[in-house]
């Protein structure tokens, strides 16, 4: 998935070589491991096929103004699975755990982000289906993003 143009058009901007993407396979699994959340893997129900990855990431990006701390939700499916809502569903579905898993800072609710290339349209979407909304526009590596921020919902 990480070496087709389709899927890195928006993600870094070119297809990813086996060695990079190894080192995003040790970089998820370390998230766990220090931050107690990541990434996971998304299958297709029936099939068990491979769909791509969704979760949450910590990078310590350098953007202005920072994300101060905020879990990073990301998500990348592979293009067969594009358009068929199973973004929209891994990411409710992270974020469901998300909301019931982490705590916000003295205790107000867990701020989450996402940063969206402008052009990604489809990404954009869904980030407003999971109840992100547009914070505000920045520089990330030279390009253009947005970042969008969701709050996490009131525990029950």
């Amino acid at each position: 998935m990480w070496a087709d143009a389709d899927v890195t058009r928006f993600i870094g901007g070119k297809p990813a070589s086996r060695e990079d993407v190894w080192n995003r396979l040790l970089r998820y699994r370390g998230l766990w491991a220090l931050l107690g959340y990541g990434y996971w893997a998304v299958s297709e129900r029936e099939t068990g096929r491979y769909v791509g990855d969704v979760g949450f990431a910590d990078f310590h990006r350098d953007i202005t103004p920072s994300l101060d701390g905020a879990p990073e939700v990301g998500w990348a499916l592979a293009t067969w699975a594009h358009g068929k809502g199973f973004a929209t569903e891994a990411v409710q579905a992270a974020l469901a755990w998300g909301d019931s898993h982490l705590e916000g800072r003295h205790g107000e609710p867990m701020r989450y982000v996402c940063l969206i290339s402008p052009e990604n349209t489809g990404s954009v979407r869904v980030a407003e289906k999971c109840g992100f909304s547009r914070a505000h526009e920045a520089t990330y590596k030279g390009h253009p993003t947005t970042v969008h921020e969701r709050f996490a919902q009131s525990k029950v």
